[in-house]
């Protein structure tokens, strides 16, 4: 049987996080998520809450901005995952200075759910956001502290539920209309949406997910450290909508 971990989530309430929260406990993992204190009275979080308790999660109060919480946190675990949203990015550097303090952690993996930063051809807004991204890749490892990168791609449901659509909500994926992306040149559109757009360039018209190979000196491939689980490939995903 593998070896447990106690397992520390920042951002655990949210779009991603909740999902890591959930599958590290019933994984059987020690698992504490760290909770702002407005999120704990938060109504709208409360039935999250509830069930993260029934699955045994220690709710942590605090956040990324209260270093001296943050190290006590992590002097309880030996693992993080930073789950934070794209706005508190560049934050994380709050998180590698309290690992470094704390000293016992094993391995930290920062919010870095998406595209492979440090491998794609990105135009603006995303280029930037990306640059975030990257920035904190270089600061962990100039700190000398173990981590794990987890690039997704669109696991996430962006893309391929909406066929890339802007604006588009899925499911249902649309039907009778689909937009054909351009070539990346910027048009006006508010931020959100123009984000959007620039990460679709860079995934459908630069091919950013698959423009390159994944080699040992960098990476391994999921469903190698994980063939138990059933991968689901674009392929097949595409399928159901024929």
């Amino acid at each position: 049987m593998a070896e447990k971990s106690k397992i520390l989530i920042i951002g655990g309430t949210g779009y991603i996080g909740k999902h890591i929260v959930e599958a590290s406990a019933k994984a059987g993992h020690s698992t504490f998520a760290m909770v702002r204190e407005c999120t704990i009275s938060d109504p709208a979080k409360a039935k999250l809450l509830h069930k993260f308790k029934t699955l045994g999660v220690n709710l942590v109060p605090g956040d990324m901005y209260h270093h001296e919480n943050l190290v006590k946190a992590m002097k309880q675990v030996d693992v993080v995952i930073s789950s934070v949203g794209h706005l508190q990015l560049a934050d994380q550097v709050n998180i590698i200075t309290a690992i470094k303090e704390a000293g016992n952690i094993k391995r930290f993996f920062p919010s870095d759910f998406g595209n492979d930063v440090d491998r794609v051809h990105a135009v603006e807004p995303a280029k930037s956001l990306f640059a975030v991204k990257a920035q904190i890749r270089r600061t962990i490892e100039a700190k000398g502290i173990p981590y794990t990168y987890v690039s997704t791609n669109s696991f996430a449901g962006y893309f391929l539920p909406t066929f890339a659509q802007p604006g588009a909500t899925a499911p249902p994926p649309p039907k009778h209309k689909v937009i054909i992306l351009g070539d990346g040149n910027p048009k006006e559109a508010p931020l959100p949406i123009k984000v959007g757009l620039a990460i679709s360039h860079s995934v459908f018209v630069k091919g950013d997910h698959t423009n390159f190979e994944i080699e040992p000196s960098f990476g391994v491939e999921a469903s190698e450290l994980y063939p138990d689980v059933k991968y689901t490939t674009v392929e097949e995903y595409l399928d159901k909508f024929v």
